[in-house]
């Protein structure tokens, strides 16, 4: 018996969850089932190398000696990974022992790397996360000048320091090979990484990572590096409690995934939900689902909303997994569902309460004014200020600067304006009752934009894995709840932004 921890970046901190040797023979399948799916549509993969970035966490113990990992530290760890039979559709640039070194930084410098000496052999890029994958990009965007120095040298650089990974790396870096370092530094040079991705990998066909609910955000910065020549591949829906179910149409758009769910991973039941994830019957939030409140797996409703909740083959009974769903089409008699968003993400400071979906639409219409500008947001978290009356929400923004001023092409000047109305396009895509208190109630103030300085969220990201967070399985926290993480986020403030007049509001009329 082994626990599985979640990574607390969702609901504020980790939970534990019973796990037994069968679930990774259950979860290994899922992983054997993606391959063939993806074949169907992207042929010869067995010709190339995958350059997926995985990583691990060191496990803990709980109080009685048992062990407590992440669900991919233990998939990593187990036999079914570390004693797999070669597979030419699977063969990762990355060896075992980068991937299973404990530092992160060691991990990824050598992950990289691999990845850059087999850069002519690469047809697909990916990592578990959307997030990891661009957090390997800032990496290389600060690391590159020594990643080329220990391929022209043909020495590993001296802060690898983990004997496995110092022992099997050496092989890669048999002997110097200054012509593919020139080739790297004049790519990496560049004033502008868009397109970034394929030059360094020219073969490469595809990006496969999670780019669903609150990864969907990263998607415009995906496309950015990849110059949207790169299809972003969504495989599976999983949690640290079960997997799900598998997308059976890998290159539809990012905003189309849908997963078809595998009656065999546990057994499924549903709680009926609003659209805007809400219950649509009342009990409370700790008290156990009355049985005849939940629908089972094949009576669940084309186009309505649903919470799973989940028994497991390990021990988990009606467990409750907060994400909201929508049924969106049957493949035989399985659902196929769309993830909208979790259920206990939200943001509130008076009667209101703001859900993740309702937040990233708002975001999302607001980034669109960077965009002639050539600006990007890279990454966004919120916060419920309540410091003073009325309280207001705060959103902490890392912009990256694409653009380069020629004397043709000018750059616009993002200025204060921009980022004023960007605050005011999120309020208007907030929902009615926020927009009542912001504009009659005056019980919410002015939504305020807080610019933080490049790399922010990175440093965002180390505090939490400091803190036991796997970065396989980060995700940033879309509303922020710990001090420190917060104390991290107003040091690294450098401009604030306000809201300059009250979102559009009418009162609804009732019909007679």
């Amino acid at each position: 018996m082994v626990y599985m921890c979640s990574s607390g970046t969702s609901s504020g901190e980790p939970k534990m969850m019973p796990s037994i040797a069968e679930d990774l023979e259950r979860r290994t399948f899922v992983y054997n089932l993606i391959t063939p799916i993806i074949n169907q549509y992207v042929p010869d993969l067995d010709e190339g190398k995958a350059m997926y970035l995985y990583f691990v966490k060191a496990e803990m113990c709980t109080p009685c000696g048992l062990p407590a990992r992440t669900v991919l530290t233990s998939y990593y760890k187990s036999k079914h990974f570390k004693c797999r039979t070669h597979d030419p559709w699977n063969d990762y640039t990355s060896p075992d022992q980068s991937i299973l070194c404990n530092d992160s930084n060691q991990s990824m410098h050598c992950q990289l790397l691999a990845g850059l000496v087999h850069r002519r052999h690469v047809l697909r890029l990916g990592a578990v996360f959307a997030s990891a994958l661009l957090r390997a990009i800032s990496f290389l965007e600060r690391n590159w000048r020594h990643l080329c120095e220990d391929i022209c040298s043909g020495q590993l650089s001296s802060f690898i320091t983990d004997p496995s990974c110092r022992s099997r790396m050496s092989t890669f870096l048999s002997s110097p090979n200054p012509r593919l370092a020139d080739e790297i530094t004049r790519i990496c040079s560049q004033k502008s990484w868009k397109g970034i991705l394929c030059q360094l990998w020219p073969k490469a066909k595809f990006i496969e990572a999670v780019v669903t609910g609150s990864m969907a955000q990263y998607v415009p910065a995906l496309k950015h590096y990849s110059e949207g020549k790169l299809p972003l591949v969504c495989t599976m829906y999983a949690s640290s409690e079960c997997y799900f179910g598998v997308n059976l149409k890998p290159l539809c758009d990012p905003s189309d995934v849908a997963f078809t769910l595998l009656p065999n991973m546990g057994y499924f039941e549903f709680l009926p939900l609003r659209h805007n994830g809400t219950l649509l019957m009342d009990f409370d939030e700790g008290e156990q689902v009355p049985n005849d409140k939940l629908v089972d797996l094949v009576h669940v409703k084309l186009g309505c909303f649903y919470e799973p909740v989940v028994t497991t083959f390990a021990g988990l009974y009606r467990y409750r997994v907060g994400d909201v769903l929508q049924v969106v089409g049957f493949y035989n008699n399985a659902p196929q569902v769309r993830f909208i968003c979790r259920r206990n993400v939200v943001i509130s400071v008076d009667t209101e309460k703001t859900n993740e979906e309702d937040l990233h639409r708002g975001v999302t219409m607001a980034k669109k004014l960077l965009e002639p500008y050539d600006s990007l947001l890279v990454e966004y978290t919120s916060y419920p200020d309540t410091s003073s009356v009325p309280g207001h929400y705060v959103l902490y923004w890392e912009i990256l600067h694409c653009g380069i001023k020629t004397e043709s092409s000018p750059q616009l000047q993002l200025d204060a304006n921009v980022l004023e109305e960007c605050c005011i396009a999120v309020e208007e895509q907030l929902d009615y009752v926020y927009r009542r208190c912001r504009s009659y109630d005056k019980s919410v103030g002015p939504l305020e934009i807080r610019v933080v300085e490049p790399g922010t969220f990175d440093a965002l990201m180390d505090l939490f894995i400091c803190q036991g967070a796997s970065i396989n399985q980060y995700k940033t926290p879309r509303c922020i709840k710990s001090k420190k993480a917060l104390k991290l986020l107003k040091s690294k403030v450098t401009a604030s932004f306000f809201s300059p007049r009250d979102p559009k509001w009418a009162p609804k009329m009732c019909s007679s």
